[in-house]
């Protein structure tokens, strides 16, 4: 399978991040996914991670989360102890999304995570941007040959190479680079959405955007910038005491950003330049030359009695120096259109 397995290439592929907005509860979890899949995500992603895969348990002052205002004051562990989706969950989470029609995939977070999840036969494999210098698990991950996604919030171009080419070192080409700022909400003046395209060009991939700012124009607005994957935090309710809601979307939310992705799809078109149908239908009403005033047979034709005019069934205008002069060779009706058989 592969990420085309998700929605294709033919539209943009949109993703509901759980993250910690199932608040540790099952039937949240649950409830997520069918909303999810009600409100037009392409895909469900949750995250595969205990406080012991990211951090260590200890209460050191450079462990404190000191950046991010919503966390501000915790330690790592605390954080990711009280924001982790159980284990045991997974395999019923995936079951039902298979079951209702919805792709379903995790961030994983060291090596036991992709044992765990690989045998659930996920489509595709991401890694967040925190774990992208970390070569080791992106090359064991990569290796399982499943598609890659991967965040590049903190990442330099450096990084970013560096974890491109580890999934080269096992044979895996299939990669996405999701540009995102890894802030909690995320300002928009920190997006930079316009690297995107630096993206693509450098490094030759599929890119798209996974967002932390507050409500959905961000998203709509990678999509104009070529963004073809977009992944947004989903959440049930904002009363919710989830870690994320500050950054989350509800299903109304959702179902509208949706809606406005496929939108703006519909506006981008094609590259290629060529008249729509609906633009061949109103040529109709370009500019012709029509007779403007009833005109004698062997009467010549002036600017005083055919004029340039719409609709478009007539000569075109840029044989106007042509005809001026010319000579009728019928009567003709003012409003007719001028064709090179009447002269």
């Amino acid at each position: 399978m592969g990420i085309e397995n998700i929605c294709g290439w033919n539209k943009v592929c949109i993703i509901a991040e759980m993250s910690a907005n199932h608040c540790q509860d099952l039937e949240t979890a649950k409830a997520i996914v069918v909303a999810a899949k009600e409100s037009g995500a392409d895909a469900v992603k949750i995250q595969t991670f205990r406080g012991s895969t990211v951090t260590l348990d200890v209460m050191r002052e450079e462990f404190k989360i000191k950046t991010a205002k919503l966390w501000e004051g915790q330690y790592l562990y605390e954080l990711y102890e009280n924001a982790y989706l159980p284990w045991e969950w997974h395999k019923e989470l995936f079951s039902l999304a298979d079951e209702i029609g919805i792709e379903i995939f995790t961030t994983v977070t060291d090596k036991s995570s992709v044992d765990f999840v690989e045998k659930l036969h996920p489509s595709v494999y991401k890694i967040a941007s925190f774990e992208i210098t970390d070569i080791p698990l992106i090359r064991y991950t990569a290796a399982k040959g499943r598609p890659m996604i991967l965040s590049t919030g903190i990442a330099t171009l450096a990084d970013i190479e560096d974890a491109i080419n580890a999934c080269y070192d096992v044979g895996n080409k299939n990669i996405i680079l999701l540009k995102c700022a890894s802030q909690y909400p995320a300002p928009l003046e920190e997006i930079n959405l316009r690297s995107m395209d630096s993206l693509k060009r450098i490094f030759g991939v599929t890119v798209g955007f996974s967002d932390h700012t507050e409500g959905f124009l961000a998203p709509v607005v990678a999509v104009s910038l070529g963004a073809k994957v977009i992944e947004k935090h989903f959440i049930l309710n904002k009363e919710d005491n989830s870690y994320d809601k500050e950054f989350s979307l509800t299903p109304n939310e959702f179902s509208e950003m949706v809606s406005k992705v496929r939108e703006a799809e519909a506006i981008l078109g094609e590259s290629r330049y060529y008249l729509t149908a609906g633009n061949r239908k109103s040529k109709e009403f370009q500019r012709s030359i029509y007779v403007s005033e009833d005109i004698k047979a062997g009467e010549e034709l002036s600017v005083a009695n055919i004029k340039s005019i719409r609709p478009g069934y007539g000569l075109a205008p840029k044989y106007m120096d042509k005809i001026i002069g010319r000579k009728a060779l019928r009567d003709l009706k003012k409003g007719e259109p001028l064709n090179w058989n009447m002269f």
